[in-house]
């Protein structure tokens, strides 16, 4: 059985984040990381394989994005992937989610081609930067498989495939039958951490790189000028104000802390 996890880099939300010229992010001068939403999919990808006692499987990290996006599938293979694929490509920069799809299809089907295909493509509900949540859908349709997304729980027997799908008003049970593409949400259950063994071991797995020659995709398939969206503007988040200090030497600061945060409706 092959498993290909589709995962992302992105920037740290805690960090600071500038833009390019064109309103771009700037993804090579940005801290980033493995998306947290992604490591809901690497960890449901070595959940499937760990119950599938007796069966070979083999779990594939696949990551689209710059040089310093190999973090993202270093973090996966650590926490237990067999192996990673990193697709790196100038042209990719500024890429929208169609553009996205695009490569991410055909590495999927270069990364599968050595076990006879994939039989399983999981991905994250959506990315913490773009949160589109549209990419597992057109993934699976450039792939010409079936898509059950937003799964909270998933479920293998054979090549059977069954998720549990909790909506705001009800549950929805769904199967389908492999090759499929499976989105996972927050609610699967907590990602694992990386152990020692873990982080040592990853450095000893297989990771290929591919540019998009290597997958036959033409550059002017992708990049910002072909996209379908872009991002009209951008506004600096604004400095952070200095904090008001309430005095208490006569004993009324509990009554001025009371004042304050009642004038900003606080209470």
């Amino acid at each position: 059985m092959n498993i290909v996890v589709c995962v992302k880099y992105v920037p740290d939300a805690s960090g600071e984040v500038k833009f390019e010229a064109d309103n771009t992010v700037d993804r090579a001068a940005a801290d980033g990381l493995l998306s947290e939403l992604d490591e809901y999919a690497v960890e449901q990808a070595l959940q499937v394989k760990e119950k599938r006692d007796g069966d070979e499987v083999t779990v594939t990290a696949l990551c689209v994005g710059p040089e310093k996006a190999v973090d993202a599938v270093r973090k996966a293979l650590q926490m237990g992937a067999d192996q990673g694929v990193h697709v790196v490509d100038d042209a990719i920069a500024g890429s929208d989610a169609v553009a996205t799809s695009l490569v991410l299809a055909e590495a999927v089907k270069k990364a599968g081609s050595a076990n006879g295909g994939a039989d399983l493509v999981i991905c994250g509900m959506a990315s913490t930067d773009g949160g589109m949540s549209v990419v597992p859908a057109m993934l699976a349709e450039r792939l010409g498989l079936p898509q059950v997304t937003f799964a909270s729980l998933l479920e293998t027997q054979g090549d059977q495939i069954r998720i549990r799908r909790d909506g705001d008003t009800a549950t929805e049970v769904v199967g389908a039958t492999m090759p499929v593409v499976v989105s996972v949400t927050d609610q699967t259950g907590e990602a694992r951490y990386p152990s020692f063994k873990g982080i040592m071991a990853a450095k000893k797995k297989p990771m290929e790189t591919y540019s998009l020659a290597d997958l036959g995709v033409d550059a002017s398939q992708v990049g910002l000028s072909v996209a379908w969206t872009e991002v009209a503007e951008t506004t600096a988040r604004p400095p952070r104000s200095a904090g008001e200090v309430v005095p208490d030497e006569d004993g009324s600061g509990a009554q001025a802390l009371a004042d304050f945060l009642a004038s900003k409706k606080f209470i």
